[in-house]
């Protein structure tokens, strides 16, 4: 028996080291997406409504930890800042230091002179119900939600001496998915791309994410290879004795 390659249980040797090998690789990728997941993304939930449609109230969402010098134009981020009562607050990034923010043109918002049309806003919804231009200081950002109509953000702050912008270093993280209700991925804001620095690229959620699903399909396949070639086995010998007893009944018969 030991010549046929097979084990005890009928299990091809070959077959069971493979089997384990794809149980430890699998084990490896689940554990390891979760733990990439954990280092790299922190939970928020949505505190109002001032980013519909992209985002509601009680939304829970993933960010992802990033530093404040690489938030781009776009790019729907969780802040916190004392002068906006000092809690996770999550608006969407329109301009960066040296930028003119404005409005309207045409209803659209204006950075430095470019109209950016915004697919995220409502159909038919202005940039703004109302009138306004802002100059960014440099190292911060100038932030609007995506509810244009009540939204309180750096429109309502244009007084102030940094005309409504907050500090880089009082972003926490950028929004990359919703998972309760379970909407997905936010879309890049493709509407800034065109201009200078461009958009972000998307995070490494969709690897994390393949990492736990390859990483199952493998435990799953792999524990199931002992137990399918057991049964296999048994039936393959099962046909055996039926064929090797018919001869002989056939015999008994004539």
């Amino acid at each position: 028996m030991s010549g046929t390659g097979r084990t005890g249980d009928g299990r091809g040797r070959l077959g069971s080291v493979l089997s384990g090998l794809a149980v430890a690789v699998g084990c490896v990728l689940f554990l390891g997406g979760f733990a990439w997941g954990a280092v790299v993304y922190r939970p928020y939930a949505v505190p109002t409504e001032s980013m519909t449609p992209t985002l509601r109230a009680g939304d829970r969402v993933l960010a992802q930890q990033i530093d404040g010098e690489e938030v781009r134009r776009g790019d729907v981020v969780v802040f916190t800042d004392p002068d906006w009562g000092d809690m996770p607050m999550v608006k969407r990034v329109v301009g960066i230091g040296g930028d003119e923010v404005a409005c309207c043109d045409q209803g659209r918002l204006t950075i430095n002179g470019e109209a950016v049309e915004e697919s995220y806003l409502r159909k038919g919804e202005p940039a703004s119900g109302h009138p306004f231009t802002a100059d960014v200081p440099e190292g911060r950002l100038f932030l609007l939600g995506d509810e244009r109509r009540s939204s309180l953000d750096s429109r309502v702050r244009l007084d102030d001496a940094g005309q409504g912008s907050v500090p880089r270093d009082a972003v926490r993280a950028r929004v990359d998915a919703v998972v309760w209700p379970m909407d997905g991925m936010v879309r890049p804001a493709d509407a800034f791309a065109s201009l200078p620095g461009g958009i972000s690229s998307p995070g490494p959620l969709r690897l994390q994410l393949g990492a736990v699903v390859v990483g199952v399909v493998l435990i799953l396949a792999g524990s199931a290879y002992g137990p399918v070639a057991a049964w296999s086995a048994r039936a393959a010998r099962k046909r055996r004795s039926a064929q090797d007893g018919r001869p002989a009944q056939e015999a008994r018969s004539s």
